[in-house]
């Protein structure tokens, strides 16, 4: 059975009803029913309905986890909504799963994609650059010196030739405990944003409501298994739950209780920790993050960057509801793949059970949304096959705001001009020196740098004599009494190049055919 997947993005709760109303309405089989000695052309039996939606919504958005009995709220809804009616005309009554025959009405209302009022923009300013305040001192800033190679020396501060450009430590105004917020606020929204591919987070989430103080809080006040450790212990969960769920977590060791027990007692444990989660005023992952949940939806098919988003997404929770959630997913995973634990309901799997009575209070619309118990059972499912790795800290967000943060701390070295800035580390410090000392350090401080790359160029193996040369002389300009050292002879600074040998005069031929004989006199005789 085909469908399309809807992906991410904002009213994707509104898109899945329309997509499966447009889809029930065209492909359900109709044909001909009698009911009380009457023919009725082109309808179905609820049982019908229900077998043949039921399939769908197991083959397409919502998975396989799908029950029949789902499928029946569902069709509750269509009938409340219009989307059905019974043979005689009436809707808005209640559905079961039988023999009853329904049809279409001539047009089945679609649901109007809500509108909001756009949000403005809050441009999050970092600091600049600026001068240190008046009557701050220069002394015990953090620097480093920057090596740099022949290339950069010569190219970007043409030392050679004696135009050093002049440069100064500048540093930020000081970070404020809000710019930190800020940062991390506005860093995990962006990083949110690009898992989910959209162009602005405005229509799936509220940035006004979204705390920095909770984000920072679940990446760093934790526990050494990862689960959030609360400041304000009045929010903690109640001590009886939390042994309750210790119970069946532990399941047959149950050493925290002292209670004795008896046949179904994990039953009774369970329905307690269930009306406890039940009753809860907000589910876990809050009203305001139902969007942003229900559109990570869309990317399950791509399952790491759906688990990204996820984490991204569960670090916006109060750490209180962070905390619950941590506490509710370990006890569900333990309980499903425990053996020894026997079936806490008649008729339901384990782990049926466990998404049927937990789905709604872990995620629900404050507004009724028509498809919010299935989008929660799906989204419950993928968190108990893969809560481990959703309810860790990403790490790569984590180091990305931290250095972000050093970064904007440190003392940052500038030249008029320049086109970037060099962030320097601080193992190091600079102090005020006297001009003499600064003579001194410039004349026999730099010795030993200036010598290494004077090596550098001599060695490169890159440049051309002529070019090697052209360098040479130039440094030999700036720096005379290093270049000295290292050739302190005419002959030291021949050996770098030495003569090529030159060409003998090539011998005439009739030369080498006719060698030069001794030359004897002759006496000539006249007969």
């Amino acid at each position: 059975m085909e469908h399309r997947i809807v992906g991410p993005g904002p009213y994707r709760a509104t898109k899945l009803w329309n997509e499966t109303v447009e889809l029930f309405r065209a492909r359900m089989p109709l044909r001909k029913h009698r009911c009380r000695f009457k023919s009725y052309e082109r309808c179905f039996t609820a049982a019908e309905a229900v077998d043949w939606l039921h399939e769908l919504l197991r083959c397409s958005n919502f998975g396989p986890e799908v029950t029949r009995k789902q499928t029946v709220q569902l069709l509750k809804k269509f009938l409340k909504n219009h989307v059905i009616e019974d043979i005689k005309g009436k809707w808005g009554q209640e559905f079961e799963d039988n023999g009853h025959l329904y049809r279409f009405p001539p047009s089945s209302p679609l649901k109007p994609y809500p509108k909001r009022p756009p949000n403005p923009k809050d441009v999050i300013k970092f600091p600049e650059w600026n001068e240190p305040p008046p009557g701050t001192s220069q002394e015990n800033i953090p620097v480093r010196p920057v090596v740099m190679n022949s290339e950069m020396w010569f190219k970007r501060h043409s030392i050679a030739i004696g135009e050093v450009p002049a440069c100064r430590l500048v540093s930020r105004r000081q970070l404020t405990e809000a710019n930190v917020e800020e940062i991390w606020k506005s860093m995990t929204l962006s990083y949110l944003q690009k898992s989910l591919g959209l162009d602005s987070l405005e229509e799936v989430l509220d940035v006004k409501l979204v705390n920095s103080k909770f984000i920072i809080h679940n990446v760093y006040s934790v526990s050494k298994q990862g689960v959030v450790i609360l400041d304000d212990k009045s929010k903690e969960l109640p001590h009886w739950v939390l042994s309750a769920m210790k119970c069946l977590a532990n399941w047959p060791n149950c050493s925290d209780l002292k209670q004795p027990m008896y046949l179904g007692f994990e039953k009774d444990v369970f329905k307690t920790i269930a009306d406890y989660y039940g009753h809860l005023k907000e589910p876990l992952l809050t009203f305001h993050l139902f969007d942003a949940f229900v559109s990570v939806l869309g990317l399950l098919q791509k399952e790491e960057v759906a688990i990204e988003a996820f984490q991204i997404c569960c670090l916006l929770l109060p750490p209180e509801n962070r905390r619950k959630l941590q506490l509710l997913m370990r006890m569900m995973a333990r309980i499903c793949l425990n053996k020894e634990m026997p079936p806490l309901c008649d008729g339901f799997g384990t782990r049926t059970l466990m998404v049927q009575t937990f789905s709604h209070s872990i995620l629900c619309s404050k507004d009724e949304v028509d498809l919010d118990e299935l989008l929660a059972a799906r989204l419950v499912t993928f968190l108990m096959d893969n809560y481990q790795e959703i309810l860790k800290v990403p790490l790569a967000l984590q180091t990305s705001i931290e250095e972000r943060v050093a970064h904007l701390r440190r003392v940052q070295i500038k030249y008029p001009g320049a086109d970037m800035d060099i962030t320097l580390s601080a193992p190091s410090f600079c102090r005020q020196i006297s001009p003499e000392e600064f003579e001194y350090q410039r004349a026999y401080g730099s010795q030993e740098p200036l010598a290494a790359l004077l090596e550098e160029v001599i060695t490169d193996a890159k440049l051309s004599s002529k070019e090697k040369k052209k360098k040479l002389k130039q440094f030999q300009k700036s720096y005379p009494e290093v270049y000295q050292e290292r050739f302190p002879t005419p002959e030291s600074e021949a050996l770098l190049f030495p003569e090529k040998p030159k060409p003998k005069p090539q011998l005439l031929m009739w030369a080498l055919k006719n060698p030069f004989q001794p030359f004897q006199r002759t006496r000539s005789f006249r007969m």
